[in-house]
């Protein structure tokens, strides 16, 4: 059995424990696609894999509009009142955060075990709920430059 196996394995289990069904599902399709010698479609998946996912997810925000579930009053709410403003600054924030923890990952991607491992740790200790590796890598990456701006 190879490394790359083993740690998506590892993954996958990390996953199951954690109660995160997105990151056990992902290595566990991507241990299906090593079975029957499907690599070939690695770098595709790579390139655009995120892409794709993140169109259903805010197609998935986003139904609420289209289904005329908002009304104009809401939306205008959001915009004039402290809550709403706060709501804003609020997805601005995870965003930055979001894309820092895409960034961290894509140029260390073996920090995922330790996200998925520190997601395991909140959700049994402290009653969390995994959100995925993209925030916990955010999170970790604003660490990181507080930690050298107090160098």
């Amino acid at each position: 059995m190879s490394a790359a196996t083993l740690l998506l394995l590892l993954i996958m289990v990390l996953g199951i424990l954690g109660r995160s069904n997105i990151i056990a599902a992902a290595a566990a399709i991507l241990l299906l696609l090593q079975f029957v010698n499907f690599e070939r479609f690695l770098p595709a998946l790579e390139r655009r894999a995120l892409e794709a996912g993140l169109i259903f997810l805010v197609i998935s925000v986003l139904v609420p509009f289209a289904a005329g579930r908002v009304p104009a009053s809401e939306l205008l709410r959001s915009f004039i009142t402290l809550p709403g403003i706060l709501a804003i600054v609020s997805g601005i924030l995870a965003t930055h955060l979001n894309c820092q923890g895409l960034e961290l990952l894509q140029r260390q991607p073996q920090m995922l075990i330790g996200l998925v491992l520190g997601s395991i740790i909140g959700v049994a200790f402290f009653g969390g709920i995994p959100v995925g590796p993209l925030m916990a890598g955010g999170i970790a990456a604003l660490l990181f430059q507080l930690v050298a701006l107090l160098r």
